[in-house]
């Protein structure tokens, strides 16, 4: 009799912890479920740490023309895309090909302006995205990614590195949604969130390198291709 109780005595411990262990699942998930980029933003010392130190930025990478061909349906440019570290401009950590109907190239970017008073020097940062790269002949929508919709930039890998993954997560598949939130971006002392397109006729023997000023405006110079 008391080593029935005993096994009964076990299975409901057994039952217990099971139960335990699915609120803590439920909960978690309803915790993941119910934070915002607003309250990260809010709550998160080591992001707005992050944001605090970020620094100036400067080239940010360059384009090149691999070829220029006249096909049947009509010419095509193979351009070589790549994006440089924020502490290394000869460091490569995207390097794409893409091929391109026509000459002319557009170059899409999303940029986060932030003001001065949440940056540490008092000199206002912008956070930059690519986005897409498409034709004159292509509709935006239908060009090619350059990052992943919603991934975290290469580019930035560093700098929230003291966040929870799924935080991290959160902040580049959210960041954009504030966009619309005028009384939300000035609480956080975010001047914008915008697109900004850059587009160029391209040709062979010339590098388009691409640079952002610290106020998030985008734009592109011009050199030989040594």
């Amino acid at each position: 009799m008391a080593e029935k109780r005993k096994r009964i005595g076990l299975a409901g411990l057994v039952v217990l912890a099971g139960v335990f262990v699915f609120l803590w699942y439920v909960g978690r998930g309803y915790y993941h479920r119910a934070m915002t980029i607003h309250k990260l933003l809010v709550e998160n010392e080591h992001l707005k740490e992050a944001i605090t130190n970020l620094t100036d930025e400067d080239q940010i990478g360059y384009a090149k023309v691999l070829s220029q061909e006249q096909t049947d349906q009509g010419l095509v440019t193979t351009i070589k895309f790549v994006e440089t570290a924020r502490d290394d401009k000869l460091k490569r950590i995207l390097e794409k090909e893409y091929e391109i109907p026509g000459d002319i190239v557009h170059f899409d970017a999303l940029i986060v302006k932030f003001g001065d008073k949440i940056v540490m020097d008092g000199k206002g940062r912008a956070l930059y995205l690519w986005r897409r790269i498409y034709g004159d002949k292509t509709p935006p929508d239908q060009g090619f990614n350059i990052e992943e919709p919603g991934a975290e930039p290469q580019r930035y890998a560093d700098l929230l590195a003291a966040l929870s993954i799924k935080h991290r997560e959160l902040f580049w598949s959210s960041i954009w949604d504030l966009a619309n939130e005028p009384e939300k971006l000035k609480q956080h002392d975010i001047h914008a969130i915008y697109g900004n397109v850059v587009y160029s006729k391209l040709r062979p023997g010339l590098i388009y390198v691409f640079k952002i000023t610290p106020t998030g405006q985008l734009f592109r110079e011009v050199v030989p291709d040594l």
